[in-house]
This record gives structure tokens, sequence and C-alpha cells, in this order.
């Protein structure tokens, strides 16, 4: 194992010894693995808010694509990349993942680039507050180190930049 790999390894166990056992966190960790999985929970947002909020569709709609999008790039990076996941044996697995590519977080990825949307859209920072909760969920189910969160995290928001832009180009 490199020398960062075992740092970032570190890390991961004292967050799980921290919080893995504290009643609700591996339920409420997996039940943010299924939403955030290939941006599904992202997507269903930018639907159901595009098909109930018709004078914000586009906004919506950009939501949408800024959380596909990014989703996207990040499943290119891993596979150039070829990080893999946490495999150190103190590090408990809380979930399956449907790659053993590590970095960047596709959580991260597109949560950052929807909740960027989002906040617009109700023009509230509050939907931020989910992009650390997603974070820190990926590293208590020992799945990701801190820099592929971290990592994924900056490309949701430069990818959410650049949709912002596009989108408003296109108006």
């Amino acid at each position: 194992m490199a020398s960062t790999d075992k740092q970032e390894a570190d890390l991961l166990v004292a967050l799980q010894k921290a919080t893995a056992d504290v009643p609700g966190v591996l339920p409420a960790a997996r039940t943010l693995s299924l939403i955030g999985e290939h941006a599904a929970g992202w997507l269903l947002l930018s639907g159901v808010g595009a098909a109930v909020d018709t004078r914000r569709r586009r906004e919506w709609l950009g939501l949408g694509a800024a959380a596909f999008t990014t989703h996207a790039a990040s499943v290119v990076i891993k596979r150039i990349v070829r990080r893999p996941r946490p495999h150190d044996e103190r590090i408990r697995i809380g979930v399956g993942t449907p790659s053993q590519l590590s970095f960047p977080s596709s959580h991260a990825t597109s949560t950052t680039a929807a909740m960027l949307y989002l906040s617009r859209i109700l023009g509230t920072p509050w939907p931020l507050a989910v992009v650390p909760i997603m974070m820190t969920s990926r590293m208590v189910l020992g799945v990701h180190y801190p820099t592929d969160v971290t990592a994924g995290a900056l490309l949701g928001a430069a990818g959410a930049g650049l949709i912002r832009t596009a989108e408003r180009h296109v108006a």
C-alpha cells in the first residue's frame, strides 16, 4: 500500500471508529449511497421538479444535466486513473459498489453538482449541507478515500459551473 493510501486508510479507520457504531449512521449512509448511485436520486429530483415547477423547468432540467454529465465525467476519470477502492483490512466496507475504482467519488461529484443547482433554484444555501454529508457517508462506508470525495466535489462544482454557463448561453 502506498504511503498516501496508508495515511488515508488511517483516517478512514479513525472516522469509522468514531461514527460507524452510532445508531442510525450506517443506515443513513446506505440510504445516501442508494440515492446517489448513478446520480439516480438527483435525476429523479430533476424530473419531478421540472414536472411540478413549470415556471423554473429550465433550471430543474439544468440540475439533471449537471448531475448526469458530472457523473459521466467522474466515471471516465475513474477509468483513466484506475485507483482501487480502499482495501486495508482494518476498513469495514458497508455497501456494495458497481466497480472497484475509487477516484474520484461519483457520489460526491453528482451530489455537489445537483446541490449547487438546487441551492440556486431554491434561493438558499441549505442544500449545500448535503455535500459534506454525502462525502462523509462514502468514507464511513469505507468505499472512498478523503481525496476521492474531495476531488469528486471539486469536479461536481466545476461541472455545475460549466453547465450553468452553457444553460445561460442557450437561453
